[in-house]
């Protein structure tokens, strides 16, 4: 949902503009819909992989960071080290995969899944933003996101020097048509 209201409806002014014809009927969800029994033409999927019987086209790929507010840094300190997220709050997301363990590929290649632990956990990519940039703690989310907030300095990267993934580091923003 808030990969859609991100990247795809600031575009619909440009897409009206060229194509005037065009109805568009925007679905905004999480959920991974049946294209055909939801008649849904176009369907844009983020993750490692699409499953099921669709053509899938690699739209844009996926980047993530663990972000927290200068505030959050400044009173719970800084690690260089990702094992020790253990002992921070981190904010989650209620998607499978995400609450448990979060992935970082170091300089040199080595992978490792470092466990964490979180006294929330929310729904909704755009209000764990919120409550990163609020000081409640570090969360795990894309560049399409928080590009933005890293580069203004709203929020902070705390691993700059690893690559950061919640199950894969092959993630992609796809679109997916019925075969």
């Amino acid at each position: 949902m808030t990969f859609g209201e991100t990247c795809v409806v600031p575009h619909l002014t440009e897409l009206r503009q060229h194509c005037p014809d065009l109805a568009v009927e925007l679905v905004l969800t999480d959920a991974n819909l049946d294209l055909v029994r939801d008649g849904i033409d176009l369907a844009i999927r983020l993750g490692e992989r699409v499953e099921g019987d669709v053509i899938a086209s690699k739209l844009l790929v996926t980047c993530y960071f663990v972000c927290a507010s200068p505030a959050y840094v400044s009173d719970n300190g800084h690690t260089d080290r990702p094992v020790d997220l253990f002992e921070h709050d981190c904010l989650v997301f209620t998607l499978p995969g995400y609450r448990s363990h979060w992935m970082f590929r170091d300089e040199d290649g080595i992978e490792e899944a470092v466990p964490v632990r979180s006294g929330i956990a929310i729904s909704n990519a755009q209000a764990l933003r919120t409550a990163a940039r609020a000081g409640l703690g570090s969360c795990l989310l894309a560049d399409w996101l928080v590009g933005e907030d890293l580069t203004t300095g709203r929020l902070v990267d705390l691993f700059p020097r690893h690559d950061v993934s919640a199950t894969s580091f092959e993630t992609a923003a796809r679109f997916v048509y019925p075969s």
